[in-house]
């Protein structure tokens, strides 16, 4: 086999990072990487630092916002900021998910200039056309990942 490309290899690295997490629903992996194909920082989805995961919910179910998930996890684009020893600025982020709008936010202020994605399975809800809104009119750049054929066996 040929070596791989950077895209496949930063995507792979999302994927990888998306094992971490212990959400039974939707394991989100992120890599932040800067122009000369260094890797900054990567990120899961999961509860922050010091919560223990079996004391939260991870039910996404219907009912008040704490009995859910969604109040208490960090997605993988967040932790991949937070876990950055240095600026994100002009990076590109690999990101198994396509960010939802809180995290449009974050990425917008923190300076990364392009998103390559995995899986948009949300395209057309309303916080994902709030997404797109934002990263459109703040001029970042967006592209679905495009899987090649190629399987790659780890042995851990």
């Amino acid at each position: 086999m040929a070596h791989i490309t950077w895209d496949q290899y930063f995507m792979g690295i999302a994927l990888l990072s998306a094992k971490r997490s212990k959400d039974p629903n939707t394991k989100v992996g992120a890599c932040i990487v800067n122009d000369a194909h260094r890797i900054i920082s990567v990120g899961y989805n999961g509860m922050p630092n010091g919560c223990d995961d079996s004391l939260f919910p991870w039910d996404k179910r219907e009912g008040s916002l704490e009995e859910t998930k969604y109040a208490y996890v960090c997605h993988s684009e967040l932790n991949a900021i937070l876990n950055s020893q240095t600026n994100v600025r002009g990076c590109n982020l690999y990101v198994t998910l396509f960010p939802c709008n809180e995290c449009a936010k974050v990425l917008i202020q923190s300076g990364i200039k392009k998103i390559i994605y995995l899986d948009d399975k949300y395209s057309g809800t309303p916080g994902n056309v709030a997404s797109k809104k934002m990263l459109d009119t703040a001029g970042i750049e967006y592209v679905k990942y495009e899987m090649s054929q190629i399987d790659i066996n780890l042995n851990l």
